[in-house]
């Protein structure tokens, strides 16, 4: 084994932070479009739902939508649904959704100002340094979960590794199980297919002893649902938007918008677009049950024009999610946001595409936000060393959503008064009585000076990650 692995492995894993399990945004909202322009994405999204439709695949979901009033054609599926019937369905759309978990320490109010983070989710692969790159498997699943559970700034477990050895059609059971077992937070459950939904949500029952009016008492069960951009709805989420209503259940309901491929390469056709289909989910949802939980969800980047692949924390992701703030804060709904990383390492581009991307959620005061610990490949494959490092950056914004002090002893006027001019504060009364906890000690960030740093091995942030996860 060489210096630098022994090095890694032997060193102390560091402390968990603690204080982190409730957050509230403490940045009032960024704009990145004026209100007329806000107000006219909206109007063209009702226009595109009007006007043009949208494909729904499902017979049951076509039905509700009918029945309801929406004009429906059955010979290509395509669904127009009437502003009144979308503004009726946001009436009834709850503001404040009480998010339940078997420690009551865990449970969520999510709602509007709320500030909750989801690690990286439905990455078929997983990496790290010790173990290389490799299919998702239920160990990897156990482990990533472990992960999430450890650290109270992630606030909502997430499907975060799929375990390609389990098959597709018991793999709902290993992910329900496996989050019952080592998992304390609010839990996920994929909509894929009603049988395997009504089964997730036995699961839930059995392990909790819940009987139905428990179950339905806040939620218990968190599920995404991503349209299939442009306009359409496949089976399995219009399925999923409907039993998760009549369960009581929260649904995500998430476009994934991207600029120049699914979408209209301008940000704000995007916006026009995901709008659009987050509307005639959250409609649908409503149809199957009146007051049924939902988010309003908007994850809208841009492509690479001459890859196609998706890009994240670029500045049309940045203004994406600012401008999906200020559709969510019209509408008056919780909503979901998303970072990202398209870099194939946990390196500086994916730090700096997922920070970028945190800091648009903070500023645009997302509900949650999806996939921000440990996303890289564009969602292909979780990162442990990638999950830690994105970890200090969410602490370190859990840091800035503690009011900052600022009463007489923190403005300290007996601390200047006692340091001399050109003096300094390491032994000041002031600061003797603060030193121990006055900052945010770091997870990974190493502060020590060249010496220091290279006696210690010289490791990498990425390498000092390996150590504590």
């Amino acid at each position: 084994m060489t210096d630098t692995r022994r090095s890694r492995r032997s060193r102390p894993a560091a402390p968990a932070r603690a204080g982190y399990g409730r957050l509230r945004h403490p940045f009032a909202p960024q704009p990145a479009f004026s209100d007329d322009e806000i107000a006219a994405m909206h109007d063209t999204a009702l226009r595109v739902l009007e006007e043009l439709g949208l494909r729904v695949l499902l017979d049951e979901a076509r039905a509700i939508f009918r029945q309801a009033g929406a004009l429906v054609d059955e010979d290509n599926g395509m669904v127009r649904i009437g502003r009144d019937m979308v503004s009726a369905a946001l009436a009834t759309a709850p503001r404040s959704i009480r998010l339940r978990a078997i420690d009551p320490a865990h449970d969520q109010q999510f709602e509007p100002g709320a500030a909750l983070f989801m690690a990286g989710s439905g990455c078929p692969n997983v990496t790290d340094a010790l173990r290389g790159r490799r299919p998702g498997s239920r160990e990897s699943f156990v482990e990533t979960l472990r992960l999430q559970q450890q650290f109270d700034v992630i606030h909502m477990h997430g499907p975060s590794a799929e375990p390609q050895d389990v098959p597709i059609h018991l793999r709902h059971y290993a992910l329900m199980q496996e989050q019952l077992a080592n998992c304390t937070k609010p839990l996920f459950v994929y909509a894929r297919g009603r049988g395997q939904v009504a089964q997730s949500f036995e699961m839930i029952r059995l392990a909790h002893g819940l009987d139905e009016s428990a179950f339905e008492d806040g939620v218990w069960a968190t599920t995404v649902i991503n349209s299939n951009s442009p306009r359409q709805l496949d089976i399995p989420m219009a399925r999923g938007i409907i039993d998760f209503a009549r369960a009581g259940q929260l649904s995500l309901i998430t476009p994934f918008c991207l600029a120049g491929a699914m979408a209209p390469i301008t940000v704000a056709g995007a916006l026009v677009l995901q709008h659009a289909e987050a509307l005639a989910g959250i409609t649908l949802a409503q149809l199957a049950r009146p007051g049924a939980p939902v988010a309003y969800g908007g994850f809208s980047s841009n492509v690479d024009m001459k890859s196609g692949s998706p890009a994240f924390g670029t500045p049309e992701h940045i203004r994406a999610n600012l401008g999906s703030g200020q559709l969510a804060r019209f509408l008056g709904l919780p909503w979901r946001s998303a970072t990202g990383a398209a870099s194939n390492a946990p390196d500086a581009q994916g730090a700096t595409e997922t920070v970028n991307a945190l800091w648009a959620a903070m500023l645009a005061q997302a509900t949650v936000t999806v996939h921000a610990a440990g996303w890289l490949e564009g969602g292909l494959t979780f990162g442990y060393e990638k999950f830690i490092l994105d970890i200090e950056a969410l602490q370190t914004l859990a840091e800035l959503c503690r009011p900052a002090e600022a009463d007489t002893d923190a403005l300290a006027f007996e601390a200047i008064a006692e340091v001399p001019p050109g003096g300094h504060f390491f032994a000041a009364a002031h600061t003797m009585e603060r030193y121990r906890t006055a900052f945010y000690a770091p997870l990974v960030a190493d502060l020590s000076n060249h010496g220091l740093w290279t006696e210690s091995g010289a490791l990498t942030a990425d390498q000092r990650a390996t150590a504590i996860w």
